[in-house]
């Protein structure tokens, strides 16, 4: 009986940290968070407005296959184009891989010539456990009522190869066109793929 103590234990404490994570169709947990010029924003900043939410770590596989591919730039510059805010956000905490200081993260992104809103910091992990967050990329969707419409995967092939994308569903743009339509989202969630957040 001793050794299911610490199972059990761990268990209970894993509910407990990830039961308020953020549900699709309920609404979307708010923050605060600095990007990589020191600028400070708040998901209440962007109400009546779509907002995708991509977590990142520029060294995983996983994100390079979609930026190495401008598969993630293209989607950024489509929707940005369409009034749509995009926060890319990083949960490595210091010493982690995929932490970088703001000169790093921005010549990173200048050298992908990324389209997001802003690259958000969430060195403390605190916005990246209250979604839920659990690997990069992992993807969400709000709507301008500020409720979670999507959460999941960018595309339903999980591998780190390039020429699977263009033989994808890409999530993401599918949902995205559908609410934009009026539509119900088809898929509201997925099994996200690529590496752990590096809380």
């Amino acid at each position: 009986m001793k050794l299911l103590k610490f199972p059990v234990l761990f268990l209970i404490l894993s509910l407990a940290l990830f039961a308020s994570e953020a549900k699709v169709g309920e609404a979307a947990p708010g923050f605060t968070l600095k990007d990589s010029n020191g600028n400070e924003h708040s998901l209440s900043d962007f109400a009546d407005k779509y907002v995708v939410l991509e977590w990142i770590n520029y060294d995983c596989p996983f994100v390079k296959k979609h930026y190495d591919s401008g598969n993630m730039q293209m989607l950024q510059e489509k929707y940005t184009g369409k009034d749509v805010v995009w926060l890319t956000i990083c949960s490595s905490v210091p010493g982690k891989q995929g932490n970088f200081d703001n000169d790093e993260i921005n010549k990173r992104s200048s050298d992908h010539n990324a389209k997001f809103t802003a690259y958000l910091i969430d060195d403390t992990g605190e916005v990246g456990k209250a979604y839920g967050a659990k690997t990069t990329p992992h993807m969400y969707i709000i709507s301008p009522s500020g409720v979670l419409e999507y959460a999941g995967g960018i595309d339903d092939i999980p591998s780190a190869d390039q020429e699977d994308i263009a033989k994808a569903t890409n999530y993401v743009s599918k949902a995205l066109d559908e609410l934009m339509e009026g539509k119900e989202v088809e898929v509201k969630t997925s099994k996200p793929y690529g590496c752990s957040v590096k809380y």
